[in-house]
């Protein structure tokens, strides 16, 4: 029995022309194009002027437990299968993993064709420090399990980077704004590499504000990282409590919301607002 090869392809985020040139080859050839959606891939398939020799089969989140089997069959068989999502590379908040991890488990080639991404694409315009970067992926949907997976991600250092929904980025802006600090420098970029592409960067508040209108299309979100602060002083952190319980915070959230800020010990900051009541307000 002869092993075949899986082919991880990455596709166009927007322009067609910015498809890698072995793209239309390994199409044309493949035993078996997996698609995340195959009425997209034969637009492409026409777009790129590919007449496909094997078979297409779809690929997508509601079918990847089932079909993953009888592609590594198909694999451990000989056959060559290219995995395409719809944008971008494959396994990257895309179908694909369940299919490359049951490949490599089986032993069978994996190889990767690459191409665009949005991830380094926005994170490239964004204007915001490349050096060191995550990739969150798309937010949860319900705002308290939104609100807990920012408040994670509160002293994060590194950039990062999310995908989101256009009629969610809103509300995930001005989450993030609660989490992060409306001052956090930020970037919202839509639709990437397309004739309408645009990119909105400066501080939370004011991507909130632009994000009150419908946002349409595509939308990559990039974020700058936390500066490491070292505040320690007792005095500050119970006058930056009272500034948060100025809002109409709690106390119990104003000093939640200063750890987030600064970094510093939430043991600290409680002992600091109550060493210093004057500061820190009595709510």
């Amino acid at each position: 029995m002869t092993s075949g090869l899986l082919v991880l392809a990455a596709t166009p985020i927007g322009q067609v022309g910015d498809a890698p040139p072995r793209l239309a080859q390994v199409l044309a050839t493949a035993d078996v194009i997996a698609a995340e959606d195959t009425r997209r891939l034969r637009r492409l398939l026409t777009d790129l002027g590919v007449s496909p020799q094997g078979k297409v089969v779809s690929y997508f989140e509601g079918n990847e437990a089932s079909r993953t089997p009888e592609l590594v069959t198909s694999l451990e068989s000989g056959s060559t299968i290219v995995l395409v999502t719809d944008a971008g590379m494959p396994s990257v908040s895309d179908p694909g993993y369940r299919l490359v991890a049951a490949a490599v488990s089986a032993q069978i080639q994996v190889t990767v064709i690459p191409g665009p991404s949005a991830v380094l694409t926005a994170l490239a315009i964004s204007g915001l420090p490349v050096d060191r970067f995550c990739f969150e992926g798309f937010l949860p949907r319900k705002d308290g399990e939104r609100r807990r997976a920012l408040d994670a991600l509160a002293q994060e250092q590194r950039t990062m980077v999310f995908f989101e929904a256009p009629h969610r980025t809103h509300a995930a802006l001005a989450a993030m704004a609660l989490a992060f600090g409306a001052d956090r420098r930020g970037a919202v970029c839509r639709e990437l590499t397309k004739t309408h592409e645009e990119v909105r960067r400066g501080p939370l508040s004011e991507l909130v504000e632009w994000a009150a209108e419908r946002v349409r299309g595509e939308v990559t979100i990039v974020i700058a990282g936390a500066v490491p602060v070292t505040l320690t002083d007792p005095a500050q952190l119970a006058e930056l409590v009272a500034a948060a319980q100025a809002t109409g915070m709690s106390r119990k959230d104003a000093i939640a919301d200063v750890v987030r800020r600064t970094g510093a010990p939430k043991r600290v900051v409680f002992d600091a607002a109550h060493a210093h009541p004057n500061q820190a307000g009595s709510k």
